[in-house]
């Protein structure tokens, strides 16, 4: 059975997806991009800020289905810029201490809202 993740602290969809889907033992979280979920308005800014913003969105997504960062299983990274990769790792690797899930990194032409960064996440449960 599959069940819809939706919660408060993350932003709400900007299109026709859910936040997250959990399916069996999986659940698979939507590509993020740097939305404050107060205000639902994209931060803009450095790479690093909405890095920042789009882990924090993750990690409310994953705690409102009972799980946290050691229960991902595999991430892909969007970047408008891959010459970012090394400033995104070390905001990434804040997150991901001992447990290291697999990876994808790719640069993309264009993301949401002009975006610099985009992260979605498979986790187990």
């Amino acid at each position: 059975m599959m069940q819809m993740i939706e919660t408060d602290k993350a932003p709400k969809a900007i299109g026709p997806y859910s936040q997250a889907v959990k399916y069996e033992s999986l659940l698979f979280v939507s590509g993020q991009i740097a939305i404050d979920p107060e205000t639902q308005e994209f931060i803009g800014g450095s790479v690093e800020q909405q890095t920042e913003r789009v882990m924090e969105n993750i990690k409310a997504i994953l705690e409102e289905a009972g799980l946290n960062f050691d229960h991902v299983i595999k991430t892909t990274i969007y970047l408008k810029n891959i010459d970012d990769f090394s400033r995104v790792n070390d905001i990434y690797g804040r997150y991901f201490k001992e447990h290291k899930p697999a990876r994808a990194t790719v640069e993309v032409s264009n993301l949401p809202k002009g975006a610099l960064i985009e992260i979605e996440v498979i986790a187990g449960i």
